[in-house]
């Protein structure tokens, strides 16, 4: 995948990236928002094995957030199984230097676009920690609705956390994204 968003781009990874990542990822502020699978401190192996496993999935799901030299950050779908098999829940950050730029709220609307038009979904949906209003916003500003509160939803950092839940919803099976 290569999607332009001004002058970023979303991108498939390359194993070049590893230093950039473990760069901007070993960050406090980052990983308090994300799941615990994203481990802290995060370094260079991390960054390693995180690219390897993303280039050997099969659909590809999960892309780089890229500036003209370098990895930036990340975004991705978990694809839904079964009778969720028309939904995804996508995941991203992007480094701190870049924040407040609108490059994540871009990043997540090409994304579901893409997940929309390409992979056939029907919603696509996330949940972020109702103590990261920042996310709420992307995802508002991208056409995302919240649904709800789910209360003590997640366990982050010794403390139990309600969740919001967003959701972009297709129109119709022909709804070209946005």
């Amino acid at each position: 995948m290569h999607r332009e968003i001004g002058q970023y781009v979303i991108r498939d990874w390359n194993i070049e990236d590893a230093p950039s990542i473990a760069k901007y990822a070993n960050n406090r502020k980052i990983w308090i928002n994300l799941r615990d699978a994203f481990p802290h401190p995060y370094g260079l192996q991390d960054a390693e094995s995180f690219i390897t496993s993303t280039l050997a999935a099969e659909p590809v799901t999960v892309y780089a957030i890229a500036s003209q030299s370098e990895a930036i950050g990340a975004i991705g779908l978990i694809l839904g199984q079964d009778v969720n098999r028309f939904t995804a829940e996508i995941g991203y950050w992007l480094a701190e230097p870049f924040w407040g730029k609108g490059i994540t709220t871009e990043s997540v609307k090409s994304l579901t676009a893409h997940a929309i038009r390409e992979l056939k979904l029907h919603r696509v949906f996330a949940e972020p920690f109702t103590t990261n209003p920042a996310s709420a916003r992307v995802l508002e500003k991208a056409g995302y609705r919240c649904e709800g509160i789910q209360r003590s939803s997640a366990f982050k950092n010794g403390e139990v956390l309600d969740q919001f839940l967003y959701s972009y919803v297709a129109r119709r099976s022909t709804d070209p994204g946005i």
